[in-house]
């Protein structure tokens, strides 16, 4: 009865455990070995790789700068209709100064200002001027509480109503010149519930002057701002019977004071800044991009750009990258096509020529691209000129005349020439390493059933050469479109690519995210090309050598 029940049951391993399990865990322990020895390529990859590129994605939809830098503002202008022809009301504005006044001691209402300024000519100047200015709104209040009590000057008088008692202990006693770090202010509760904007506006201001600004939090008079949010907290009258804290009579006394106070048309006083502020489509504009996440920078890269009534294309006079889109495609089409004219024969050449010959040939072929660059560019600059060598050649051959010279600087036909010469051992080198795997003797048999040498070159020597063709003309095009040095500096304004408006946005318009959209669409393109390349060729068509 045992030896029947053991050679029914499952087969076991030497340590007590079944066979298929032993099996399993032999198999994760050499799959997670397999795994960590890639480890090092996998990290590299994902840092240096995938992680710009999502970085880039999105970045061309990240928009927070404008809800963050303005957040009252964006919030006030959630209801407000831009279609019904009139400016926000007189509490958009307040937002406005509120937030501005912020931002202005950060430093970051001129970022705001050149963000907008992308989609608005003009917004840029306006928030730098709305920032120098914005201060003397505020002081209005400022002015009228100091004068009511000496006590709104001092700010020790400040830090005692807005802060707890065992912060201010904590913040007297502490020593500026010591290795301490400066007690965080902690808002007095009483105060926070009886005036909760000026509580709230003291809080972003000792934040900013113990964290940002790194000064004593004991030596800052207040802002302006301060001021205002305690000037509307008390226009309230809220209930100060149960508080007896510091500057209880003088909050009592300044609560009875306010009504008589001179007030602050907002309106009135950024359209003394600027006009611009009147006018709706400043407005439009600022609630238009007030999401934290935008598709307007993908827009303006096909063209367009964001409306109340949705997207639109923009004025003819305005367009440009759809233009720069196809002539990038066009052009690094031409390169590709010319380097495939230029570099098969030189292939056949090399692959066909005894060994010794074929290797000084190959060296003639890697001498100008381990050339620099720059180097090989500036030379083109120089032939390509109307008093070039070339030019001069065509005249001295009598081919043109001496006041028709050509036009090949600064234009497509110098940006192909000297493009086509550059990229050109990217083409020869795939092509050289499929033919010389491709036997000889298979032309000679054609020839000898009867082919003339085109038959069998076209018959049965050029299919074999395809994938060489198809490797280099992927090698080339996507290094064409992704140029810019080149058509820099050898383009002109009608030779250039679409890489050389990304690298002018990264570099010195500093609009990163329309630079992001550009090379994302870019990307799309590339990818888009490179599936119907599959589809139509088969990438297992693709080869670089035997």
């Amino acid at each position: 009865m045992t030896d029947t029940t053991q050679t029914t049951g499952p087969m076991m391993a030497a340590d007590g455990t079944t066979l298929k399990s032993s099996l399993s865990r032999a198999l994760r322990r050499q799959k997670l070995r397999a795994l960590l020895l890639i480890a090092p390529l996998l990290l590299f990859v994902l840092v240096t790789f995938i992680a710009p590129i999502a970085d880039m994605l999105f970045r061309s939809v990240e928009n927070q700068i404008v809800a963050e830098t303005l957040p009252r503002t964006t919030e006030a202008l959630t209801d407000w209709d831009g279609d019904a022809g009139e400016i926000p009301p007189q509490s958009t504005f307040e937002a406005l100064y509120q937030d501005i006044f912020v931002a202005q001691e950060r430093k970051l209402h001129t970022r705001l200002g050149s963000r907008l300024n992308y989609e608005l000519t003009g917004v840029s100047s306006l928030f730098r001027k709305s920032g120098r200015r914005v201060e003397d709104m505020g002081e209005v209040h400022q002015d009228q509480f100091e004068d009511l009590d000496d006590f709104w000057k001092d700010s020790e008088n400040w830090n005692a109503l807005m802060g707890t008692d065992r912060w201010l202990a904590e913040q007297n006693a502490w020593d500026p010149k010591g290795t301490a770090a400066q007690p965080a202010f902690q808002p007095r509760v009483e105060i926070s519930a009886l005036l909760p904007e000026t509580a709230a506006t003291f809080e972003i201001f000792a934040d900013f002057v113990q964290n940002e600004d790194a000064e004593n939090l004991a030596k800052e008079d207040p802002w302006a701002l301060v001021y205002s949010a305690l000037y509307n907290d008390l226009l309230l009258e809220p209930d100060m019977s149960g508080y007896a804290g510091p500057g209880s009579a003088e909050l009592l006394e300044a609560m009875g004071a306010v009504g008589t106070f001179e007030t602050v048309d907002y309106a009135a006083a950024f359209e003394d800044v600027d006009e611009d502020w009147h006018d709706i489509e400043v407005w439009q504009t600022i609630q238009t991009y007030s999401p934290a996440f935008t598709s307007g920078y993908f827009l303006n890269a096909v063209d367009m750009k964001k409306s109340p009534d949705g997207p639109e294309m923009r004025p003819e006079n305005q367009q440009l990258y759809i233009k720069l889109f196809i002539r990038t495609l066009i052009m690094s089409l031409v390169i590709t096509g010319s380097c495939i004219l230029l570099g098969y024969p030189v292939g056949w050449i090399l692959a066909n020529l005894p060994a010794r010959t074929a290797n000084l040939l190959m060296i003639l072929v890697l001498l100008p691209f381990w050339t620099s660059l720059l180097v090989r560019t500036s030379a083109w600059k120089v032939m390509l000129q109307q008093q070039g060598v070339i030019n001069d050649t065509l005249v001295w051959l009598g081919v043109v005349a001496d006041d028709s010279r050509l036009a090949l600087i600064n234009n497509q036909t110098g940006t192909i020439i000297a493009m086509t010469h550059i990229l050109l051992p990217f083409m020869i080198l795939p092509l050289y390493s499929v033919m010389k795997t491709i036997p000889p003797t298979y032309l000679r048999a054609a020839k000898s059933l009867g082919a003339t040498n085109w038959t069998a070159f076209w018959r049965v020597y050029f299919p074999q050469s395809v994938p060489g063709i198809g490797a280099g003309s992927i090698l080339v095009f996507i290094l064409s479109i992704g140029y810019y040095i080149t058509p820099e500096l050898v383009g002109g304004t009608t030779g250039i690519f679409i890489s050389n408006r990304i690298a002018y946005h990264i570099s010195s318009s500093l609009n990163w995210g329309l630079a992001a959209a550009l090379g994302a669409i870019l990307l799309v393109v590339v990818l888009g090309l490179y599936w119907a390349y599959d589809r139509i060729v088969g990438i297992d068509n693709v080869k670089l050598g035997g």
